[in-house]
C-alpha cells in the first residue's frame, strides 16, 4: 500500500520551547484502525485516566519508522534506541461530577525527558485535542525530577488558597493554569511530546462523552521510551 504524504510540523510550546511534532496522514488508513478501536475490548484504566482503555499494537507505526526515528533523535534527542512501553485505544468517559481533583487540572505523565507521550486521534476536531500549560505560581510547563517537590508544594498552596477545582475538565486559563498551546484533533493526526509537559485533554461537550467507541472520544495513546 503506497501511503499519503505525511505533513510534519514542529512547534516549540509557551515559554520553555519544549517540542510538540504533529504528523497528519499517519497511517492513510484511520478507518481500519477505527474498526480495530471498536472491536477492542474495554476497561477500567485505573485511578489516573478518566476512562477506557483496550489493548493495541504498535507495530502500525512501523508504516512510518524511518520518519519517526528521525523525529525521535532530530526533536528529542534520542539517538540509541527506542522502545514503546505503552499503547491502548483510549475513551474519556467519566461525568465531570466524578472527577478527582487531580483529574479536574493538568497533568504531566512523567517527569523523565527520555519518555514521549503520543496522541493519534481518531475523530476530528469536534472531538477536541490537546491542550498545553504553564502552573501560574511556578511558571512550570514541564516537571523535570529537580522541580517535582517544588511543584507538588505549590499545587497545595493553591488548594490551600482557592480550595478544590471545580468538577470540570481543565479548559483554558484559570487562577492556577495558564494555556500556552494546543493541537487540534483530526482524523489520522499524531501528536508526539515530552510526558513531563503539563497538558489535558480538551472535551468540548463533556455531557456527551460515550462509553460506546463507536459514538465517544476516540484515541490511541502511546508512549514512548528512549534509550
Amino acid at each position: 500500500m503506497q501511503l499519503p504524504e505525511a505533513k510534519v510540523s514542529v512547534q516549540q510550546v509557551g515559554r520553555e520551547g519544549e517540542p510538540l511534532v504533529i504528523i497528519d496522514n499517519f497511517t492513510g488508513q484511520p478507518e481500519r484502525l477505527r474498526q480495530m478501536g471498536l472491536a477492542a475490548h474495554y476497561q477500567s484504566a485505573g485511578a489516573d485516566y478518566p476512562g477506557l482503555r483496550a489493548l493495541a499494537d504498535p507495530s502500525y507505526l512501523d508504516l512510518r519508522r524511518d520518519l519517526m526515528m528521525q523525529i525521535v533523535s532530530r526533536v528529542f534527542g534520542i539517538t540509541r534506541g527506542i522502545q514503546c512501553e505503552v499503547c491502548a485505544f483510549s475513551i474519556v468517559t467519566l461525568p465531570e461530577a466524578e472527577l478527582k481533583p487531580s483529574q479536574r487540572i493538568p497533568h504531566h505523565d512523567h517527569s523523565d525527558a527520555r519518555r514521549i507521550a503520543i496522541m493519534h486521534y481518531l475523530d476530528g476536531p469536534e472531538s477536541g485535542g490537546t491542550a498545553f500549560y504553564r502552573h501560574r505560581r511556578t511558571g512550570f510547563e514541564a516537571i523535570t525530577p529537580a522541580r517535582e517537590a517544588a511543584y507538588f508544594g505549590a499545587l497545595q498552596t493553591d488548594a490551600d488558597e482557592y480550595g478544590e477545582p471545580p468538577a470540570a475538565y481543565p479548559a483554558g486559563d484559570s487562577e492556577r493554569f495558564e494555556q500556552v498551546g494546543a493541537v487540534e484533533a483530526r482524523l489520522d493526526r499524531l501528536a508526539l511530546y515530552r510526558g513531563r509537559q503539563l497538558h489535558s485533554g480538551i472535551i468540548p461537550d463533556p455531557a456527551a462523552l460515550s462509553a460506546d467507541p463507536a459514538k465517544g472520544r476516540l484515541t490511541v495513546n502511546m508512549f514512548l521510551l528512549g534509550a
